[in-house]
């Protein structure tokens, strides 16, 4: 905890890169977490290509939606440490692969989100294809749709185009949001000390920002419960849950007399 202390407090242009490990411990579950959400729907029978083609898998994604709001959650102490360090000058931002908004919620203001966000939904098109959404630019808070749904819509369609609506999530076969990618690459590329938070670092090309942040001379501190195939190129590893490594760490740089 020490060293990774002095590694934030020798550092002026910290990255935070995030993944479901830190929205585990506000009580969201990720693939692999035993019952839950994930128990009942299967993710890989909500691909894009399945959402455009068939109602019921929009039904059911609905309904999948409607759980996952039912829980309040609230940002925890991994959330807060990093927006704290973005207050106090010494992080440029997070690059994030979940959905949730935490990172906003604590406070975070330069949030870039890799997979899009559950807070919102937005028109798709009529019938997109190649994983792209062609939809006519209308968004809304995702209460839109649920509301629609509670009243017996379990199909609701966009009201300026009438084409579908979809949670603003990329879903598997979906295109990442055009533009995103490149601006996380911007950011990480101005860092001089990554932190990557809670992510197995195995799906790209999110898990190719770490090696690019090293790639332009950053140091890179991996955070996570398992070891991951990136330890080896990291300046430092720590094994535990983000948020318990996370706070003390920022507390101790932002200490008076630090």
């Amino acid at each position: 905890m020490e060293e990774l202390a002095d590694l934030i407090a020798a550092s002026e242009r910290v990255v935070a890169f995030t993944g479901a490990g830190v929205s585990t411990e506000s009580g969201i579950p990720d693939f692999r977490s035993p019952g839950g959400i994930w128990k009942r729907y299967d993710p890989t029978q909500f691909t894009f290509s399945r959402y455009v083609d068939s109602a019921e898998v929009r039904r059911r994604s609905w309904e999948m939606r409607r759980e996952f709001f039912r829980k309040p959650v609230h940002p925890n102490a991994a959330h807060l440490a990093l927006a704290r360090l973005e207050e106090a000058g010494r992080c440029l931002g997070v690059v994030t692969q979940n959905i949730d908004g935490l990172h906003q919620d604590a406070g975070s203001r330069r949030v870039i989100e890799l997979h899009g966000t559950a807070r919102e939904v937005h028109c798709i098109g009529h019938r997109p294809r190649g994983g792209v959404p062609h939809g006519c630019g209308w968004r809304a808070p995702y209460t839109w749709a649920l509301d629609k749904v509670a009243r017996g819509d379990h199909d609701p369609l966009c009201p300026m185009c009438g084409g579908l609506v979809k949670s603003a999530t990329v879903s598997f076969e979906q295109v990442l949001p055009a533009g995103v990618v490149e601006e996380a690459y911007d950011l990480v590329s101005e860092a001089d000390l990554l932190i990557a938070a809670g992510s197995s670092l195995q799906v790209y090309p999110a898990a190719g920002l770490p090696e690019a942040a090293v790639a332009h001379g950053a140091r890179l501190v991996v955070v996570n419960a398992e070891p991951t195939p990136l330890d080896e190129l990291a300046t430092l590893v720590v094994h535990g849950r983000a948020g318990e490594v996370l706070a003390p760490a920022v507390d101790a740089v932002l200490a008076p007399g630090r």
